[in-house]
């Protein structure tokens, strides 16, 4: 029986039929709860009189029970009629663990933004705003796209900065792109689609998912116009993902030829639109869903540009997958949180995200070129590729420093330095970094090269 007064809820099962005094069951059932933790330490227990009512008991029986546990030391009885667990819980130990090595003192992890850099006061006022202001028919469940307040702030936005053609009736909203890229995998391959074609190297998350879902994954090589649409077409896939605003991890832009390209290729393009906010030497190209909205399925995310614990992103569908994806999403998990969406639209709206991203490209603009200038005089032979754009940037290895014997010796320093290899869809390529510096400072980020260097000697030397 479950018990809801006095305290709180409390959980206790008991069996009038079996022969074990009631006072006795009671007992044990809490002392168990106790010694395994789950009464923790000072929680407060329901009064005797509220415990017999709920659970069809004589008052006795209860305060039978509680005079035990006390006696045994489970239970503290204070002054004033109430009663505590006493600080005495006994949890059953778990296997030993081998400890685990503690994270890098600086860590190069690439996709990771400045966090500490949230505009809380901003997005307080837009949950505030929400709060007092949404009216109670919101709360109730919603379309699978998501709100339409957060579908048309984001469809108005991108139109203006982003140089899509969307449709609040054509947008999904998401929890990152990780689930918008999983249900689009589930729906294409259930409609029919055999083959995705990823960039190579790139992202192996996403190529993980789409086997899952039964899609065959073949690798395209990545020239620095893009993707090779030539060997696109060789490929045989139907559906290509592709990041042509700021490629992961080689840092190319696709180019007005291979956009044109990709857009008059027979297949689905998935563009997820990474990076696309930050472009530090010129204006971003747009997206390639504007060029053809029926062609192309646009993912974006608010996980680098404001965090990813936010866990918000959004879809822009052509028209025959808009349906299929609403019902998807519903099924996976019957919509994304209302008030978040709604704040997140508040904001847009409101164009602080708008004033969001331009104090934001400065401070990472700066820590990209603290780091590629620390990199030109301390180890020259690592000689960043890619545009000036974005959270990251990659560098090839000179032939006689390989990624494993780098990582061991840059991590015995106490610095986390991530390797190309896991990028490659064939699992072999050059070999070469990618540094994140989003969530780092500049002073760690130039200690961080010092020690790099110092990692890059003892490969070399053997020690």
């Amino acid at each position: 029986m479950r018990t809801s007064s006095g305290a709180g809820e409390l959980l206790v099962e008991l069996q009038r039929d079996n022969g074990v005094p009631l006072h006795q069951q009671l007992e044990s059932a809490i002392r168990t709860r106790i010694r395994g933790g789950l009464l923790r330490a000072d929680t407060v227990m329901p009064s005797t009189r509220a415990l017999a009512q709920d659970l069809g008991l004589s008052r006795g029986v209860v305060v039978e029970a509680y005079q035990q546990l006390v006696a045994e030391g489970y239970l503290i009885s204070r002054g004033g009629g109430y009663t505590q667990v006493a600080d005495i819980a006994v949890v059953s130990p778990s296997p030993a663990r081998p400890p685990e090595a503690g994270p890098p003192r600086i860590d190069f992890r690439y996709s990771r933004p400045d966090v500490s850099r949230f505009p809380r006061a901003a997005w307080l006022r837009s949950v505030r705003r929400v709060l007092n202001e949404t009216p109670y028919r919101s709360l109730a469940y919603i379309d699978g796209r998501g709100t339409i307040e957060l579908r048309t702030a984001l469809s108005d936005y991108l139109n203006r900065v982003r140089g899509t053609a969307a449709r609040p009736e054509n947008m999904l909203i998401c929890n990152g792109f990780a689930q918008g890229s999983r249900l689009l995998l589930q729906v294409l391959a259930a409609s029919g689609r055999r083959r995705l074609a990823v960039e190579d190297p790139s992202d192996n998350d996403l190529r993980e998912v789409a086997e899952a879902v039964g899609l065959e994954v073949v690798g395209v090589p990545v020239l620095e116009t893009g993707i090779d649409v030539v060997a696109l077409e060789r490929s045989g896939a139907d559906v290509v993902l592709v990041t042509a605003a700021h490629q992961f991890p080689t840092g190319a832009v696709a180019s007005a030829e291979t956009r044109a390209a990709l857009v008059a290729w027979g297949g689905l393009v998935i563009e997820d639109d990474y990076d696309a906010e930050y472009r530090y030497d010129r204006e971003p190209i747009g997206a390639l869903q504007g060029l053809a909205p029926d062609r192309v399925a646009y993912a974006g995310t608010a996980s680098k540009t404001l965090a990813p614990g936010l866990r918000l992103g959004w879809l822009i569908l052509p028209s025959a997958l808009v349906e299929p994806m609403t019902q998807a999403k519903l099924m996976d998990d019957r919509g994304s949180p209302v008030f978040d969406q709604l704040a997140f639209a508040d904001f847009v709206a409101r164009g602080e995200f708008d004033r969001h991203l331009r104090r934001m490209r400065p401070r990472y603009r700066e820590l990209r070129d603290t780091l590629v200038e620390r990199l030109a005089a301390r180890l020259p032979e690592l000689e960043p590729v890619g545009v000036s754009a974005g959270l990251h940037v990659m560098a090839y290895l000179p032939p006689d420093v390989s990624e494993e014997a780098l990582r061991a010796a840059a991590l015995a320093r106490g610095l986390g330095v991530y390797g190309l290899q896991p990028y490659w869809v064939g699992g072999d390529g050059p070999a070469g970094l990618v540094f994140g510096y989003g969530s780092l400072s500049r002073k760690e980020v130039v200690e961080g090269i010092e020690l790099l260097a110092e990692a890059v000697a003892a490969v070399r030397s053997g020690s």
